[in-house]
């Protein structure tokens, strides 16, 4: 029997659903979704909801007092293994075992070692533990988090807006509005959540963009704004980042331009300026896995947000640093093939040289359509 097609196999689905939600809000920590079952049916539910806050499991186990469930009767269903621990929280292992629960089935490990062990120290009390259920899908689930455990990057999403024939602006450069309003506050609230927002210099010089969160309860501290461009602007230019937000933009450059008069004086303006060392065929010739690397170790950044062009897009595509990508289509032709492609900067002549994604979701939104696609096989520990 493959574990996805396991009895359980639905109840994880559904547990993964009830995290799906909170994956942008639980940094440092992962999204878990857990369910209370019984006699095939879920009779509580439980997610972890951010950092600090009760996990999964725990949740589950209180709406089960709440309704009146006894836990003891029932299997738990959860999407990560239950940690072993104690942390801002107590070990969620030990809560299984006080509720009197004998069967639980797991979706993913745990890649953290702190809170390793949960499945173990169920099985030696006499727990039986199913592993594996739906792992797939529980990996996707908290892809970030398995991100932060086994690399040094951040975890980096690329937003893209197109048209159906594929085109990301007119001839003339001119991109306002390709999606209509509903996807646009959907990309603002997708903003609040990141550390981090990178363009290209092309999108810096083009669109003039100021990379902030717009929404009316949009938090006081804003997303990094991060331009990588191999020459950088000129301390008179009137770009809304120098004017606006001099303190909170980065410039990646290279290690010759960073050392040049225009940065340092956009340094003196409080501007930041970081020297990457060079890499061939990378937009602007820059090694962008040692500037998220830094992005990470050096201003704390765990989620990044690209919104740059189709060139820095298929960089970090072809160098497996984007680890999700959204691709907003709006029901629009524009019929030019001078228009700005989706996609430029490689020339395969076979169709097995094309880089492959899978599509792990779809939705609407408004009139456009978004698609969530992945790399095309799963994260291996």
């Amino acid at each position: 029997m493959q574990h996805n097609d396991h009895p359980d196999a639905p109840f994880m689905r559904e547990a993964v659903a009830l995290a799906a939600p909170y994956r942008w809000h639980t940094a440092p920590n992962p999204p878990v979704g857990a369910v209370l079952v019984r006699e095939g049916r879920v009779l509580a539910r439980g997610r972890h909801r951010g950092a600090g806050l009760p996990h999964a499991e725990v949740e589950a186990l209180a709406e089960a007092r709440a309704l009146g469930v006894d836990p003891a009767a029932c299997t738990l269903v959860v999407t990560l293994a239950p940690c072993n621990h104690q942390g801002r929280t107590p070990p969620c292992s030990e809560a299984i075992l006080a509720a009197g629960i004998r069967r639980v089935v797991v979706g993913a490990p745990d890649p953290n070692p702190r809170a390793a062990g949960g499945v173990e120290r169920l099985r030696a009390a006499g727990v039986t533990v199913e592993t594996g259920v739906a792992e797939d899908l529980c990996r996707d689930l908290m892809d970030n988090f398995l991100t932060w455990h086994t690399t040094p990057l951040p975890y980096t999403v690329l937003k893209l807006a197109a048209t159906l024939d594929g085109r990301i602006a007119t001839r003339a450069g001119h991109s306002r509005w390709i999606t209509g309003e509903e996807t646009r506050r959907g990309v603002h609230e997708l903003r609040r959540h990141m550390q981090a927002i990178l363009i290209g210099g092309g999108t810096f010089r083009q669109d003039d963009p100021l990379l902030t969160c717009r929404l009316d309860n949009s938090p006081g501290a804003q997303p990094l704004a991060v331009v990588a461009a191999s020459r950088l602007p000129e301390e008179e230019e009137d770009r809304r980042l120098l004017r606006q937000r001099p303190s909170s933009t980065l410039f990646w450059t290279t290690l010759k331009e960073a050392d040049s008069p225009r940065a340092r004086a956009l340094r003196r303006m409080g501007v930041r300026i970081l020297g990457l060392p060079p890499s061939p065929g990378a937009p602007s010739g820059l090694d962008l896995a040692a500037g998220l690397i830094r992005l990470r170790r050096e201003y704390g950044c765990l989620q990044v947000l690209c919104e740059g062009g189709g060139r820095l897009g298929l960089s970090l595509l072809e160098r497996s640093l984007a680890r999700e990508v959204h691709l907003h289509l709006a029901p629009k032709i524009l019929g030019d093939d001078q228009a700005v492609p989706l996609f430029t900067g490689r020339a395969p002549l076979l169709m097995e040289q094309a880089l492959g994604l899978r599509l792990a979701e779809t939705c609407s939104s408004g009139e456009d359509l978004l698609l969530v696609l992945r790399p095309a096989a799963p994260r291996e520990e």
